[in-house]
């Protein structure tokens, strides 16, 4: 089933969908020209606006609505939970894995919010392909890159879902109950349910904002390029997310 909903999110999400869209419209050109037009200049479309910067903008301000949190928020929490965004499977300079950036990200931020407050973390990600669980790469990046402890690892996560469930074992026994929640500010709306929903009071700590204001000295139009495709789709991944969690 994981396996499964993996496959599915590839041929749903870009780039795949857009030019899977064109590919299709071009095999139809002969028995449905007109079909087949819309499809192809569609698939065009859409995968030329999801690389546009002011269009990318305006579909990730909603999921990224959550601050920083206040320092009286802070005071309230009994933990920092950090989750894992992926592993990078190659790496020899770390002696085999490590995690990605989107889980470095999420590490830096845990580990100052850590020391701000003097609260112990916990780290969630599991390894779907049997391989090193990212919740134990991210407690070795903790300890040896930022040299803070780790109290809590929980590593047989594979979603967002089983993140939250799988903390709740670790830590409401412990009467941990109101969590500082770190991941991406765009990933934010999606973690805050379904750990609100596996008990939890959460202070959201979101980090690695996709989206700011744009530049207002530059004399040219924003124009598409990499860092618009990748907030594209991240964008596009947590809309699908939350409307899979809905219908969950």
């Amino acid at each position: 089933m994981f396996l499964l909903k993996k496959l599915i999110s590839l041929l749903i999400l870009p780039p795949l969908s857009p030019v899977l869209l064109v590919i299709l419209g071009l095999l139809l050109l002969r028995r449905a020209p007109r079909l087949g037009r819309g499809l192809a200049w569609a698939g065009a479309l859409i995968g030329l606006l999801l690389i546009t910067p002011p269009l990318v903008r305006q579909l990730t301000l909603p999921l990224e609505a959550f601050d920083p949190p206040t320092a009286p928020a802070l005071a309230q929490a009994q933990a920092v939970v950090v989750l894992g965004g992926g592993a990078r499977r190659y790496a020899p300079e770390f002696e085999g894995e490590t995690v990605n950036r989107l889980t470095l990200e999420r590490l830096r931020y845990g580990a100052r919010l850590a020391r701000q407050t003097g609260l112990p973390i916990l780290v969630t990600g599991g390894a779907p392909e049997n391989r090193i669980p990212e919740g134990r790469l991210m407690a070795q990046s903790l300890e040896q890159d930022f040299r803070l402890p780790v109290r809590w690892v929980e590593d047989q996560a594979r979603d967002t879902a089983e993140n939250a469930r799988y903390s709740a074992r670790l830590l409401q026994p412990a009467g941990v109950r109101r969590i500082l929640l770190v991941t991406h500010a765009a990933h934010m709306a999606r973690s805050v349910a379904e750990f609100e929903q596996a008990g939890f009071t959460v202070i959201p700590a979101p980090t690695a904002y996709l989206v700011g204001r744009p530049p207002s000295d530059s004399l040219l139009p924003e124009l598409p390029n990499m860092n618009a495709a990748y907030g594209g789709w991240y964008a596009v991944h947590e809309w699908v997310g939350l409307l899979a969690q809905r219908l969950r």
